[in-house]
């Protein structure tokens, strides 16, 4: 009987454990990997010509789109990640517009193609190559559209008067819409951010063949957190912390568990 309440005991316990991560795990600003999962399509959007245009429309023309979702008048990380993409485009042997196509979709619902029309020459203007101007588009659109395909990309954020908290990835999904990689980049307070172009090579070959991958880099979000104030990213102590007490006991709770009982009896 005794046995068994321990038993009891020890369960309950794991699962207070095992529900507080998860519980604190919920996220409300940043990112929740929803790899094979579809990105709905037909939502509408405006394009940066004005345009009434859908995501369809892109990504039937190439096997790979990569997606990142920004605000244009961001003070804080959104241009940074935009030019270090512009540059892994010039760095990468693949071709914008045949190998894959980028899609960028402002937050700001307040946002116009104007705006966007503005922040596309910009980005284009640094890529060394003559491109298609349709293989990279700048779109803007309603807060329920824009929340649509964010929520089902996994990707949250938080309005906070005219700027927004958010965190900053790439997405990858094939031509059914279909969400196959996330790609963080690097970040370091002397060079900025930065993407290997042989890690952008990669996730877009294996978006083009369906292939579904983890990311091997998530430790960095879940370490690091962006300080909107300093512009930068931080050590979020607190989380690491938290998760350090959790693995602490459920090692000593399986411990005690599992320790045979010969060594309680030298002990005494």
């Amino acid at each position: 009987m005794k046995d068994n309440l321990q038993h009891i005991f020890f369960i309950l316990i794991v699962f207070f454990f095992v529900s507080s991560a998860s519980a604190g795990d919920r996220i409300e600003i940043g990112i929740d990997e929803q790899l094979g999962s579809y990105i709905p399509l037909d939502v509408p959007f405006k394009d940066s010509e004005g345009n009434d245009v859908t995501l369809k429309q892109f990504i039937s023309s190439s096997d790979a789109t990569v997606i990142a979702f920004v605000y244009y008048q961001c003070p804080g990380i959104c241009s940074p990640l935009l030019f270090e993409l512009s540059d892994v485009v010039n760095k990468s042997d693949l071709e914008l517009g045949y190998d894959y196509n980028i899609v960028t979709i402002s937050m700001d619902e307040y946002e116009t193609p104007e705006i966007a029309a503005a922040k596309k020459k910009d980005f284009l203007a640094f890529i060394d190559d003559n491109i298609s101007k349709d293989s990279w588009k700048f779109l803007t659109g309603d807060s329920a559209n824009i929340k649509t395909v964010s929520d089902a990309a996994g990707f949250y954020f938080k309005r906070e008067g005219d700027q927004f908290k958010h965190s900053g990835a790439f997405i990858f999904i094939d031509k059914e819409g279909k969400i196959t990689r996330y790609l963080f980049p690097g970040y370091s307070d002397r060079g900025g951010f930065s993407i290997l172009p042989f890690d952008f090579k990669m996730a877009v070959l294996e978006t083009n063949r369906g292939k579904v991958s983890p990311t091997i880099a998530r430790v960095l979000q879940f370490c690091f957190s962006y300080d909107p104030e300093g512009k930068g990213y931080v050590l979020n102590v607190t989380r690491i912390f938290g998760a350090g007490i959790l693995l602490f006991a459920i090692v000593f709770l399986l411990f005690i568990k599992f320790k045979p009982k010969k060594a309680f009896i030298k002990a005494r």
